[in-house]
């Protein structure tokens, strides 16, 4: 006879409470070893079925198999950058007819303000340059921020590749480790996990990679037919950047609308912020539900949520971070007992009451089973 003793609702929400305040913290501090493992978790799960084949047609040692996987994707990933970069470097060629338009909207605007407001514009110059005064005192402060973001960028990538390279080595003496540290009888619950798992990360990464080709690719045709210059960067820097849900897309029409302004009209950028519309339309109601969101069945409430706090805890790589831990923490909780409501909670809507009936029971079940 199983007896479990009940606690106090105030007990479970005080350890509840002070769990989650101990594993933020956790993960707040130790950020610079956690963000590139949990990446490098997720990119050796993307590549494990390319290591499998590696090894298997090809004899390949798995170190061997392991490193060729990595640097193709990594390979990969930089020419996307490379790429990025090298379109960039074309706006030095405009960036005189920049600073000419920024100027001539810069005084339309102080006209503005004096007839709205009537702050004169020596006032607002003198404003200006007390602001540059001090951003200029600043500026040694500022390149030393730079020179740390880049070297914290460095170590996030060298890290993420030594992570994922040693998971993919030792993935089975991981997925070993993890039937031993559990009872017998649930090796099947262990193994669903992992295989779900998996399955998720790789539909859902491979998800991603398709909506920035695709969102690229209409952003490309938008542009053109639009008119605006340098259209292949500005859709590559839309696909990038709408990998963040809900964000990314402002982002880059913020970014698209400033460099259409300093090298086109006002009617382009007009135009553009209505195409970046439009394209976001399509891509919110017909590429995402059916390529990405059909791969993680999470609602956007919570979603949303973990955007947020994955900014809060690890800045920009929590906002990348948080759907595909949210997707892997439903998957836990489906599969455990005591957590299915909350793996519903998590979960969307769905028609008809079949699939909570169903679970409404085995709830029911077990608590007769823990009572009993």
């Amino acid at each position: 006879m199983i007896r479990f003793f009940a606690l106090p609702f105030y007990i479970k929400l005080a350890c509840t409470l002070i769990s989650i305040i101990a594993l933020g913290y956790i993960a707040h501090i130790g950020q610079t070893i956690i963000v590139p493992l949990i990446l490098g978790s997720l990119f050796s799960l993307l590549l494990v079925p390319a290591c499998n084949w590696l090894e298997r047609k090809l004899k390949f040692h798995r170190t061997l198999a392991a490193i060729v996987a990595l640097l193709i994707f990594f390979g990969l990933i930089g020419g996307v950058f490379t790429m990025l970069g090298s379109q960039l470097s074309l706006l030095k060629d405009d960036w005189p007819a920049f600073e000419h338009q920024i100027m001539d909207g810069f005084h339309v605007f102080q006209g503005w303000v004096h007839q709205t407001f009537g702050v004169a514009q020596t006032e607002q110059m003198e404003y200006l340059t007390n602001t540059v005064s001090k951003s200029i005192s600043q500026g040694t402060a500022i390149v030393g921020i730079a020179l740390i973001s880049l070297s914290s960028l460095l170590i996030l990538f060298v890290f993420t590749f030594l992570y994922a390279f040693f998971i993919l080595i030792y993935r089975g003496h991981i997925v070993r480790f993890l039937l031993l540290v559990n009872r017998t009888e649930h090796h099947l619950i262990v193994m669903d996990i992992v295989q779900q798992i998996q399955y998720v990360v790789k539909k859902y990464l491979i998800g991603l990679v398709l909506q920035m080709l695709i969102v690229a690719v209409l952003t490309f045709i938008a542009l053109s037919i639009v008119g605006v210059k340098y259209s292949v960067m500005l859709a590559l820097i839309t696909g990038v950047f709408n990998v963040l849900p809900y964000i990314g897309i402002f982002v880059s029409m913020l970014v698209i609308a400033l460099i259409t302004f300093a090298t086109s009209s006002i009617t382009h950028v007009l135009l553009v912020v209505l195409a970046l519309i439009l394209v976001h339309l399509v891509d919110s109601n017909f590429v995402v539900p059916k390529i990405v969101g059909s791969k993680v069945k999470v609602n956007s409430l919570f979603a949303m949520m973990a955007i947020i706090v994955g900014e809060m805890i690890w800045g920009i790589s929590g906002m990348f971070l948080a759907i595909p831990i949210l997707a892997i923490c439903k998957i836990l909780f489906d599969r455990i007992r005591d957590l299915k409501a909350w793996g519903f909670l998590l979960g969307e809507e769905e028609k008809g009451n079949e699939n909570f009936k169903k679970l409404l029971d085995d709830l029911n079940i077990f608590r007769k089973k823990g009572s009993s």
